[in-house]
């Protein structure tokens, strides 16, 4: 038994120690109760289409519910697995709209001479706001399928939900013009870099990007290269006849491009006069809104013809570069 088990068997039973004596139930015993509660109220819900008053809390006000807590934790994992951008930048979570004040340089400091007046050297900033856009998948389920005992219905909506809602998200997060949904990446990162030839990326260009990069965020940074990219570089080798690539020593880890973690994206575009096609910088910076809790929606009725149950599951999310210095792109001449 390791020592976090242990620890928790032990705090439990003191718990349950208290409450004999003093009469007053713990209050994290009564909060696990209703989300233990909740979560199979919720399911049998999906299940059977029957609401139970255990979810009442937990209605939109039009017919959805807020998934449960733990499941919430696993979407949001199978969300990371789908959209690299959730395993580099920082996700919080929002109530409202959110304003930031960006800097767009970090300002600096001067010498005085005795007695001289001081002159602020401020760093320049302006706003944004993390707002949250809609983002929704449907999935339909037999009637005969939802009765089968053997049915995983928690784990195939999962995978799902990561599957289609991740690759939505990515695409937007880095290549959106902002209409309806979050405005990608590439029109939020400063051009670091273009190109020296026309339509061509050379591992000089790729040095030039990560020098763009001032050194505070250069030392954290990783590149973000699109598939195109990424196979040109990998072709390229050493006057020995080694790649360049260092290749990771640990499983699932992405490999090495000039000491620093290399990842690869099929939303960024392929090497042509014109277009972004790498990224590099401190993505702590890249903030992901998530806005309250996922929900999820029992339609019987629409399918009901055809012997099947639709469920919808949606979320409210936004993304934004809050400190442009610190994530430059790689441009290609033309």
């Amino acid at each position: 038994m390791n020592e976090t088990r242990a620890y928790e068997e032990l705090r439990r039973h003191l718990d349950s120690l208290a409450e004999d004596l003093t009469g007053k139930p713990d209050k994290t015993a009564i909060e696990q109760k209703k989300a233990k509660a909740y979560n199979t109220a919720f399911w049998e819900t999906m299940h059977t289409g029957i609401p139970s008053d255990a979810l009442k809390e937990g209605g939109d006000g039009s017919g959805g519910y807020l998934v449960p807590d733990t499941y919430e934790d696993t979407l949001v994992e199978a969300l990371r697995k789908e959209n690299v951008l959730r395993r580099l930048g920082y996700t919080i979570q929002t109530t409202r709209d959110l304003n930031i004040a960006v800097a767009h340089d970090s300002g600096g400091a001067a010498w005085v001479k005795e007695n001289e007046p001081i002159y602020p050297v401020d760093a320049a900033f302006d706003k944004l706001v993390l707002g949250a856009y809609k983002l929704a998948t449907s999935v339909r389920i037999s009637d005969e399928l939802l009765e089968d005992s053997g049915f995983d219905l928690e784990r195939y909506i999962r995978r799902e939900f990561g599957e289609r809602i991740g690759r939505a998200e990515e695409e937007a997060f880095l290549t959106s013009s902002g209409t309806g949904r979050p405005t990608g990446l590439i029109h939020q990162a400063p051009v670091g870099v273009v190109s020296e030839r026309e339509g061509d990326v050379t591992l000089d260009d790729m040095i030039s990007l990560m020098h763009s990069v001032k050194a505070g965020h250069w030392q954290k940074g990783v590149w973000l290269l699109s598939e195109d990219v990424d196979m040109r570089l990998r072709r390229i080798k050493l006057f020995d006849g080694r790649p360049i690539w260092e290749r990771s020593l640990a499983t699932r880890e992405p490999d090495i491009l000039f000491g620093h973690k290399a990842y690869t994206t099929k939303h960024l575009d392929e090497v042509a006069p014109g277009n972004t096609v790498a990224l590099f910088g401190n993505f702590d910076y890249y903030w992901i809104g998530d806005r309250g809790k996922r929900v999820m929606k029992r339609l019987a009725e629409v399918l009901a013809n055809h012997g099947q149950v639709k469920f919808i599951a949606s979320e409210r999310v936004d993304a934004k570069l809050v400190l442009p210095e610190a994530v430059k792109s790689l441009k290609i001449k033309g």
